[in-house]
């Protein structure tokens, strides 16, 4: 009798870690215990704490511990100071495997990730009308939709049966942001984000962003949402923080 458990990809998932300069030495544990539970490892943006490519290079030399492969969207804090492709650069030189509109294969599974945008739920999404302004921010929700959905797309053409899921930063969902104040949902995800998860077959998504939302949810079509932010997974218990799932 096979043995469908040896078929099973183990994903570990983990958001809003916010590497620090003053990091140095203190993340190398969490790296190697997630090596040994999972067999790829998610990080879901907000890699650094304020945008410094020193802070990127302190969490690739943390990375050097980790040995399994990893797969990485960056979050708006990586982006404040406009360091952004330094330390995209500075993270690839580490082996780690960044995602912005693109996708990697590992096994039978596919990760096709976006940092993803804000702008809104559901009947609260925001529309493109009004100033250049408004526009301009619905049109970076909706190039990161496209981006997100170009990527499953390639992923669906170049490979038969593959198993799909989703890297963001931002939430694709209302359900996983709930807890942080209402007023603030707009600009921690967009429904956008959920159109092409439930069009393209995706069986997982994991985001971070929201630090107080909410550990699990799904789409209207039953994708599975995980916000597997850094300080939701501790205050849920886990211990080192990070999220395994099975596929």
């Amino acid at each position: 009798m096979t043995d469908k458990k040896k078929n099973k990809t183990r994903i570990a998932a983990v958001g809003d870690i916010h590497v620090r300069e003053t990091d140095s030495g203190k993340l190398k544990e969490f790296f190697t215990q997630v090596s040994e539970k999972a067999d790829v490892l998610l990080l879901c943006g907000d890699l650094t704490d304020t945008g410094r490519v020193e802070e990127a290079e302190v969490l690739a030399e943390e990375l050097r511990a980790c040995s399994i492969p990893v797969v990485a969207v960056l979050g708006n804090h990586d982006y404040e100071r406009e360091n952004h492709e330094e330390i995209r650069k500075t993270l690839v030189k580490a082996n780690v495997n960044m995602l912005d509109g693109d996708s990697v294969v590992f096994g039978d599974v596919g990760f096709a990730g976006v940092k993803g945008f804000g702008g809104g739920f559901d009947k609260g999404m925001l529309g493109m009308f009004g100033e250049q302004m408004i526009k301009s921010f619905v049109q970076e929700a909706v190039d990161e939709q496209l981006k997100l959905d170009g990527a499953l797309a390639r992923l669906d053409s170049d490979y038969a049966d593959i198993k799909k899921v989703a890297v963001l930063h931002y939430a694709p969902i209302k359900a996983t942001v709930v807890g942080e104040p209402e007023q603030i949902f707009p600009f921690l995800g967009s429904s956008r984000l959920a159109e092409p998860l439930n069009r393209r077959g995706v069986l997982a998504a994991f985001h971070g962003h929201a630090h107080i939302g909410t550990l699990e949810g799904e789409t209207s079509k039953g994708v599975k949402v995980f916000n597997v932010s850094k300080p939701i997974l501790a205050q849920q218990g886990y211990d080192p923080p990070f999220y395994v799932l099975e596929v």
